[in-house]
């Protein structure tokens, strides 16, 4: 057998990564795990974990308001932006240096570097101009935001990696897309008290999500100041006295400070060298892999955002368990793409697991549809017309739960709770024959007993 200077070198210290360098070197593996940015990656720090603290931040203008109902009486708050980002910073170096310290603690060598692939067993430190032998590559890299480069004027707007360090709150801003960090960007900056313009080529944000979930979150974001404008583009972006003028398709004008980009995100694979090596891609650059996160090179595997699966930090987690548990801890096994729960934490907020009901209906002989929309308690004093949305799909012939979604105050909370029981196979009977805890909003989960009817045309 060959001999190698490591069992294993990782490119990329994101979640997915670390978790498969620490996962590997407990197996006894000489590990190594290179980073050219920061150790953590784009979750802990430009985007889950820096974005959550922020939608915090821009709750507290509704709760202050809310309080009012409640006997308060609160004075005039102000809001400095770069107070938050500070602490929003320390926060991040916290954790990053806690990520160190578990590669250290395991005994993973840290290189701060890029790393290029140049063989099936070769990798190269560009930092260093050092090359070392590898029984085992992973690529664990993750993505970027994309950017529309065929817009004039694209080099003025900014991402989601430039809005966490922005120096001043921006007074207006325009954001382009309408997935969760479109739609969660522009809950943040409305709750800070920015003018906010989301701005979305299709006909309603989150594509791809329930359509109730997607009316109903949209109707509340309006509710809540920001504007929604669909169906439009933008064809230009240009620099004025008052900050920049955005051109849509249907020609009108509007100027902001600010233009954010959040149409979507690519593979990082530009420049790895992977097709030095052999590897095959994706027409988008996604690092092509088999369940058990191997390439068609039987040496080099990937996991997370670079393969173009399920680009959410959770499931990058899992792959990059599995992987190590497989290549060096003669545990096989895979990550299941399966039931997956997931959040967009706009405002309000949206959990949801399973089948939306339209691909329920086109899988499944009959469906059964029970839902509710009702106003949550805390919403009564303070006055608040604001509905909580809950929604079972139900497969009519098994009477198992193949769909939960719910929009409302921690929904997040409620639908991981929910994605345990139908991960298990939970049926309908199960919910209903569960005790309800009251007074909460998760018990409308086991007490709603009507199936719901469409309207009659």
């Amino acid at each position: 057998m060959a001999n190698f200077e490591y069992d294993l070198v990782v490119i990329g210290a994101g979640s997915g990564g670390v978790r498969a360098a620490r996962i590997a070197a407990s197996h006894g593996a000489r590990v190594a795990i290179a980073e050219e940015y920061r150790v953590g990656g784009t979750c802990v720090i430009r985007g889950c974990v820096p974005k959550k603290l922020l939608v915090y931040a821009s709750r507290f203008h509704g709760d202050f308001e809310d309080a009012k109902g409640f006997g308060w009486t609160i004075p005039e708050a102000r809001f400095d932006w770069p107070t938050l980002i500070a602490n929003k910073d320390n926060e991040i170096n916290r954790l990053e240096a806690a990520y160190r310290s578990t590669l250290a603690r395991w005994k993973v060598e840290t290189i701060a570097s890029r790393a290029v692939v140049t063989g099936p067993n070769r990798v190269r430190f560009i930092s260093s101009d050092r090359q070392v032998t590898a029984r085992t590559i992973l690529i664990a890299t993750g993505g970027h935001p994309e950017i529309s480069v065929i817009t004039p004027g694209h080099e003025l707007a900014i991402t989601s990696n430039e809005a966490f360090h922005l120096k001043a709150q921006p007074r207006r801003i325009l954001i382009a897309g309408g997935g969760y960090i479109a739609a969660e960007f522009a809950g943040i900056f409305a709750g800070l008290g920015t003018d906010t313009t989301l701005l979305y080529r299709g006909d309603q944000i989150l594509r791809g999500f329930d359509q109730d979930l997607r009316d109903d979150v949209s109707a509340a974001m309006s509710k809540r100041g920001v504007k929604i404008v669909t169906g439009r583009t933008i064809t230009s972006i240009g620099k004025t006295s008052d900050g920049l003028a955005a051109t849509l398709s249907d020609g009108t004008e509007l100027v902001v400070d600010q233009v954010m980009y959040a149409i979507g995100r690519q593979p990082n694979t530009l420049g790895l060298g992977l097709e030095t090596a052999g590897v095959e891609l994706k027409s988008n650059g996604a690092v092509i892999v088999d369940a058990h996160s191997r390439s068609n090179v039987p040496s080099i595997y990937a996991v997370g955002d670079v393969t173009d699966r399920v680009a959410l930090t959770p499931v990058a987690i899992r792959e990059g368990h599995a992987f190590a548990d497989t290549a060096f801890g003669n545990k096989t096994w895979h990550a299941d793409h399966t039931m997956i729960p997931t959040a967009v934490f706009t405002e309000p907020e949206i959990g949801t697991v399973g089948m939306t009901e339209a691909q329920a209906r086109a899988m499944f002989e009959t469906v059964d549809i029970y839902k509710t929309r009702f106003r949550p308690m805390k919403y009564v004093l303070a006055g608040r017309d604001e509905r909580m949305l809950m929604k079972l799909i139900v497969d009519a012939k098994s009477d198992k739960v193949v769909g939960c979604h719910v929009l409302g105050p921690d929904a997040a909370e409620i639908v991981q709770m929910a994605a345990i029981a139908m991960k298990m196979g939970a049926t309908k009977s199960d919910f209903d024959n569960t005790m309800a805890l009251h007074p909460s909003a998760a018990e409308e989960l086991v007490t709603m007993r009507d199936k719901w009817v469409p309207p009659s045309v």
